[in-house]
């Protein structure tokens, strides 16, 4: 299956000023698949040197919405209706990698999961929903 976007369209749009500040970096690309490198940063810190949680939020909606646009292409509006994400245990001052995969790619709705890993290891687990508002009921 042929992707509806480039790898530069895609890290194009992670220099948007919603998603500039976290330095997201696009590792890889496939149908309905994306995977980021978030770089550790000191401004996104909790006490303690932990990556705070929004890091690994923001990482994991910025790459199943770059999934999504894998099999939608760049006109897609879909936007986030749901992410729930579990906390298996703390990154230290440490990068770490987000893979979005989708489940299902409905007419309404997308479901999706990402992993998001550090030093080989699962450190949290995310479920999306994504809405589709521009197809027709």
């Amino acid at each position: 299956m042929r992707l509806a976007v480039t790898r530069a369209q895609v890290q194009r749009l992670l220099r948007r000023p919603f998603l500039r500040a976290y330095g997201f970096r696009v590792r890889a690309l496939g149908p309905g698949t994306c995977t980021l490198d978030v770089p550790f940063s000191r401004r996104l810190e909790r006490p303690g040197g932990i990556v705070g949680g929004i890091v690994f939020m923001a990482a994991a909606d910025a790459a199943m919405w770059l999934a999504i646009l894998t099999r939608l292409g760049l006109a897609d509006r879909s936007v986030t209706v749901e992410l729930k994400t579990t906390f298996l245990q703390p990154v230290r001052r440490a990068d770490f990698r987000c893979r979005a995969r989708i489940l299902r790619l409905g007419r309404r709705l997308v479901y999706g999961v990402v992993e998001s890993t550090a030093a080989g290891a699962l450190v949290a687990h995310h479920t999306v929903t994504y809405a589709r508002p521009d197809v027709s009921p």
